[in-house]
């Protein structure tokens, strides 16, 4: 039993030294990251793909429309 003291103290000891200090310091700047939201640049590229997405789905709609005028069984076949 007194071997067995000093083989869990040291892992533990050293735990608190080198591992929990850092483990706590990253999580914190993990979590003040995602409190402040998205930056600007972020902000403007989720704007350029929302305006992309929406110019596709309209051309999707186009391509849809034409594909329903020449071809009205297309859907079934895909």
């Amino acid at each position: 039993m007194e071997i067995i003291a000093p083989l869990i103290g040291a892992p533990i000891i050293l735990f608190m030294i080198f591992v929990a200090p850092i483990w706590i310091i990253m999580h914190y700047r993990s979590q003040r990251k995602l409190n402040q939201g998205l930056s600007q640049d972020e902000l403007l590229q989720l704007q350029e793909l929302a305006h992309q997405a929406e110019r596709m789905r309209e051309r999707i709609k186009t391509l849809e429309s034409i594909l329903d005028a020449e071809s009205p069984k297309w859907r079934e076949r895909a």
